[in-house]
């Protein structure tokens, strides 16, 4: 079985936010897989996705303060400075964590670690509603 579906993100302030349940909620199909695959991939090139630490919102604030000081913004180097200070410092924040995940799919749910959950990492001040293409795979119930 395949199944592909857009998603449409809210528009969220920069950092790091937590998709799971959202992402979740707009696919009724994944109740169908008992083994599969989800694939994420966001549609953008100043925001990105990860999996990590889903309870302690701690773990969100270290993560945006240590890429900020990791990949700052008005760096002397920049050329690419058309759309603001805070967009080349998206993209490569976005090249470092990456476009996608992947996600095992077990008897309708996806199939995360006890404290993982997915998060959009939006690196841009002021970001508009991002776009997700999730496609699942595997064998139905």
């Amino acid at each position: 079985m395949w199944h592909q579906k857009e998603i449409r993100l809210p528009a969220v302030q920069r950092g790091f936010h937590l998709i799971t349940d959202l992402i979740e909620a707009q696919l009724p199909e994944l109740e169908d897989i008992k083994v599969g695959l989800a694939h994420i991939f966001i549609r953008h090139t100043s925001a990105s996705l990860t999996i990590n630490e889903d309870v302690d919102p701690t773990v969100r604030q270290d993560f945006e303060s240590h890429f900020n000081q990791m990949v700052p913004e008005n760096a002397s180097y920049y050329r690419h400075t058309s759309e603001g200070p805070d967009d080349m410092p998206a993209h490569l924040k976005a090249a470092i964590l990456g476009s996608s995940v992947t996600v095992p799919i077990t008897n309708g749910k996806f199939n995360l670690g006890t404290w993982q959950g997915i998060y959009l990492c939006e690196h841009r001040n002021h970001a508009s509603k991002r776009w997700i293409v999730v496609t699942l795979t595997g064998t139905t119930a």
